[in-house]
């Protein structure tokens, strides 16, 4: 028996407030005043960076599936590390500022691929659960 799909229905509201959150969590995280693992501070870093590229995303296409929201994030958040291979003045010059590193980072390192994936299927999973318990409340 085939089942129809509920239509997703993100709320804005949450979304931005859960990006903000993110982004003061993973600051908080890579600023040194944690007492983290090396590894933990790392590659955690880079998945809570690419759980708001995937927050931010579903923000854009509130009526996207999970799935098509944590594909895209996965492709841009990729495309940005690989952007990393390349090295121009002017890019260069963006990377050397504070923002400029945090969002374009400086050095490809093929380990945050698979960062990144965990960090959005976190974000996917989690959606996931939040979406049931709403719909199954409404």
């Amino acid at each position: 028996m085939r089942t129809t799909a509920i239509p997703i229905q993100r709320s804005r509201p949450i979304y931005a407030l859960a990006v903000a959150l993110v982004i003061g969590i993973g600051l908080l995280w890579r600023s040194g005043l944690l007492a983290l693992p090396n590894f933990i501070a790392k590659y955690g870093g880079d998945s809570l960076w690419a759980l708001v590229v995937f927050l931010c995303f579903g923000f854009v296409s509130p009526r996207a599936s999970a799935v098509r929201v944590g594909f895209i994030a996965v492709c841009f958040a990729w495309s940005v590390e690989f952007l990393q291979l390349y090295h121009a003045h002017w890019i260069d010059g963006i990377r050397s500022t504070r923002l400029g590193r945090v969002v374009l980072g400086t050095t490809f390192n093929s380990p945050d691929l698979l960062a990144y994936v965990v960090g959005i299927a976190i974000g996917a999973l989690v959606e996931r659960i939040y979406l049931n318990k709403n719909q199954k409340t409404n």
